[in-house]
């Protein structure tokens, strides 16, 4: 039979952040879907480009601009 889990145990659990920390400022990245959109050369549609990009405290100001 499996353990039980205590409140506690899921609440550290939640509470645990994930992923890879920044070597500069030493936060957690959070990822990001960018969309940028550009007018076609040709028509007048427009384009959407997606790029996931990782966001901390030292490279926040640059992806915001």
């Amino acid at each position: 039979m499996a353990k039980q889990q205590s409140f506690a145990d899921k609440a550290t659990k939640a509470a645990a952040m994930k992923g890879s920390k920044c070597p500069v400022c030493g936060t957690i990245y959070q990822p990001l879907l960018l969309v940028s959109s550009e007018r076609s050369k040709v028509g007048a549609s427009v384009k959407f480009n997606e790029r996931r990009v990782q966001v901390c405290k030292c490279n926040e100001k640059q992806i915001y601009v």
